[in-house]
Formats: C-alpha cells, sequence, structure tokens
C-alpha cells in the first residue's frame, strides 16, 4: 500500500509545471489590466480636452408646405401636344412666348416642307450662273445660322435659329428662281414651301407669359388653393387635408405651364417648440434644406393652433427656383447659431451664480471666470468678460487685474472639483 501511494504522489509531482502556471498568471494580470482601462475609457474617455472654436445651433426639424404667387397659363390647343420654348426654371419677361401646342397635322406638314427643301437644294445644285451679291450674302448668313445653330441646346434659340434658316432658304430660293434657267420649277417649289409654311403657322398657339417670373411645368392643380393672399385660411387640419407626402416631387405636366413670383414663396409650418411659442412677426431665423443650404427666413405670419401648436409662415427669397419642384418638405428650422469657443457643457462649473472653467497650463491649474453667451443640451459658447461687465458684477480692480482669461487652444478640465483648485 505504501509503494501505490509513493507512486500516486510522484505522478501527481510530475504534473505540475510552475513556468505554465506563471504564464497563466501573468496573462490573467494583462487581461484584467486592458478591461479595467476599457472601463475607464468608456465611463471617462478624457479628463482634459483642448478649447476650440465651433458653431452652436438651435434647431429643430419640421414640415413645410410650399406656398408661392404663381399663375398657370394654358390654351385652346393644349391637346395637341406642347413644345417647351423657356425650359423649366427660365426666367421669362412678360410677354415672352413660353412655350407653343403643336398645330394640327404639324408632323405631316413638317415632313412636306422638308421634302421640298431637299428639291430645292437639288435644283440648285448644277446652276452655273453667277449668282448676285444679294445670293452670296445670304449663303453667309445661311452658314452663320447653322454654326450657332450647332452651338447651342437652348431651345428658344434652336427655334429662333431654325425659323431663320428656313426664311433665308426661301429668299435664296425665290431670288435663284428670277435669276436662274430653272427659275420656273424653283418658284413653283417655292410657292408650295410658303403655302405649307403659313398653314403650319396659322395652326401653332403660341403661350405667351403673363407677368415676369419664372417658368415651371410642375402643375399640379394647388396653384390657386396654397396661395399667399390669405393665410388666415391656413391651418393644420386644411393642411393635413391635402394628403401630400414629404419630398415628393410635382410631375411635369404636358398640357400646361405656369409663372412663379421670383421674389419670394413662403413655407407654412406647426411647430410646438418653446422658441416657436415665443416667436414675434419679422423674425429673422435659418432654414436648411435638403440639400444642406442654409438661407435666411423671416416669420411674416403667427397664428395660435391649440395650446401646444403655433403656425409660421416663413418668407423666403432664395432657392425659390429649387423649390418648386415640391410641395412638401421637410426642413431645419434654425432659430439662432452663434460661433466662438465651444466647450462641453461637463467643463463648466457653477459657483455662486457665476461660472467658470479649469484650465491646465503645463500641469498648472487656474480657475477661470467665464461668460456663456449660447448653450445647448451638451455645449456652450463662452467668452470672456468685459473690465465693465466685471466692475458691475461687483469685482475689485485688483481682483480684476490678476484674473486670468481664457483663449482658443487652451487646455480645460473635464468635471473639474473646483474645492481642489486654488
Amino acid at each position: 500500500m505504501k509503494k501505490i501511494k509513493t507512486k500516486q504522489n510522484k505522478n501527481k509531482s510530475n504534473n505540475f509545471n510552475p513556468k505554465r502556471t506563471i504564464i497563466y498568471i501573468v496573462f490573467l494580470l494583462i487581461l484584467m489590466y486592458l478591461i479595467y482601462a476599457v472601463y475607464l475609457l468608456v465611463k471617462q474617455p478624457s479628463d482634459k480636452l483642448t478649447i476650440e472654436e465651433g458653431t452652436l445651433y438651435l434647431e429643430e426639424t419640421d414640415i413645410g408646405y410650399l406656398i408661392r404667387d404663381e399663375q398657370v397659363i394654358k390654351g385652346n390647343n393644349y391637346k395637341n401636344g406642347m413644345e417647351q420654348i423657356k425650359t423649366e426654371g427660365e426666367k421669362t419677361a412678360k410677354e415672352d412666348s413660353v412655350y407653343r401646342y403643336y398645330s394640327q397635322d404639324e408632323e405631316k406638314l413638317k415632313t412636306q416642307i422638308s421634302e421640298l427643301d431637299n428639291q430645292i437644294q437639288e435644283a440648285l445644285k448644277g446652276q452655273t450662273e453667277i449668282f448676285s451679291s444679294d445670293i452670296k450674302m445670304i449663303e453667309n448668313q445661311l452658314d452663320e445660322k447653322v454654326e450657332l445653330l450647332n452651338k447651342t441646346t437652348d431651345i428658344s434659340k434652336i427655334v429662333e435659329y431654325k425659323k431663320q434658316i428656313n426664311d433665308l432658304i426661301s429668299k435664296k430660293a425665290k431670288l435663284t428662281g428670277e435669276s436662274s434657267s430653272a427659275g420656273s420649277y424653283l418658284k413653283q417649289l417655292y410657292d408650295q414651301r410658303t403655302k405649307l409654311e403659313q398653314q403650319l403657322n396659322s395652326g401653332a398657339e403660341y403661350i405667351k407669359a403673363p407677368k415676369s417670373g419664372i417658368v415651371s411645368y410642375k402643375v399640379d392643380g394647388l396653384e390657386e388653393i396654397l396661395t399667399p393672399n390669405n393665410f388666415s385660411t391656413l391651418n393644420k387640419q386644411f393642411l393635413e387635408s391635402l394628403k401630400l407626402k414629404t419630398g415628393q416631387l410635382i410631375s411635369t405636366n404636358s398640357e400646361c405651364g405656369k409663372i412663379i413670383d421670383s421674389s419670394k414663396c413662403y413655407i407654412a409650418t406647426i411647430a410646438n417648440s418653446e422658441e416657436a411659442k415665443n416667436a414675434k412677426l419679422e423674425d429673422k431665423v435659418n432654414i436648411r434644406l435638403s440639400n444642406n443650404k442654409i438661407i435666411e427666413a423671416n416669420i411674416n405670419y403667427i397664428s395660435q393652433e391649440n395650446e401646444d401648436e403655433i403656425l409660421l409662415i416663413l418668407e423666403i427669397d432664395k432657392e425659390i427656383s429649387e423649390l418648386a419642384n415640391y410641395r412638401k418638405i421637410s426642413f431645419d428650422l434654425i432659430w439662432w447659431s452663434t460661433t466662438g469657443l465651444k466647450v462641453p457643457n461637463q467643463a463648466i462649473v457653477e459657483e455662486n451664480g457665476l461660472n467658470y472653467v479649469v484650465r491646465n497650463r503645463a500641469g498648472y491649474l487656474n480657475k477661470i471666470l467665464v461668460k456663456v453667451t449660447k448653450k445647448t443640451d451638451k455645449y456652450s459658447i463662452v467668452t470672456n468678460y468685459e473690465t465693465k461687465e466685471l466692475q458691475e458684477l461687483g469685482f475689485t480692480k485688483s481682483e480684476i487685474s490678476s484674473m486670468k482669461t481664457i483663449t482658443i487652444y487652451d487646455e480645460i478640465l473635464l468635471r473639474p472639483d473646483l474645492n481642489k483648485i486654488k
């Protein structure tokens, strides 16, 4: 029995490895340290930071309805289809042609005119007579117009150049027909073309702008409903009854267009913030649109919807052409913004009604009085007090002269304990 026990003890002694045990202990200690370091980093990422300049906004996200001074223009031949002369978003003067309706059998007439033009060109080939100076001048003008036509993408200019080219071809044919040996044949072709062109032009209906403004073909039927003529008729129930989708593009209309006042438009929104409840007419605010552009607006109309909600009408004079694509949008209403020394609220400590930060400069800590000019939930914009302000707060001249000030790139403590600062 003794021999057996001795053998068992010897086996146990052989299984024990002190080096491996030490490695396990070291690894366990390192792991515990790393876990503790991560815990500290999450609980308190840093106990100090560098002051930098930044901007604070007090803003809210709202839903807005676009209200414009816009006039729909529509002719009699809208069933024939239309050709745009002024493009979407282009400005127009009063009485300018905006678009035209196709004439009846327009494609057929255009084909016939094109065929006559080819016949005229063929008839002109092989003419050996010396052309008059008038014909030579027309040819030069034709070359210039064709070159301009090839370079432009403006629809209104394309239409204009085509008409001028057709006129020049007709003049050339007429002059050549009167002086060439094939004159009678060319004159006959010219007369046929003139009649077809008159028929084409007489059947077309040109729609002109009743006033100057921005041309749009985004017609949704709300042009005479959402107008700036009487804001008192607007309320939350009415706006919601329109059942519009936020951010939905207005479809392009193929039968009519409209002219939009280019000087201003309006956004109606329902807000329930404290800032909205305290807003006043003609207050200036900023609006951030979906394209991240920030534009200025002023409050043009205010109406109390109920105990919690306010109807605001905001007037803007920029991005009108871009907003013509929409009737209902989401936007950020920025009540105020300010730029300066931006610090976390955790770095500011209040003592006796005054605000302080603690500066760390080369290990020396100083409690510095600061003035909070603007504040949000997380950050504040701070600055130094003027001497006059400090005197009004009751500080003596000697106290003021010994005061430290805060500047950009100073290092300050987060969550400082003023009791530990001299």
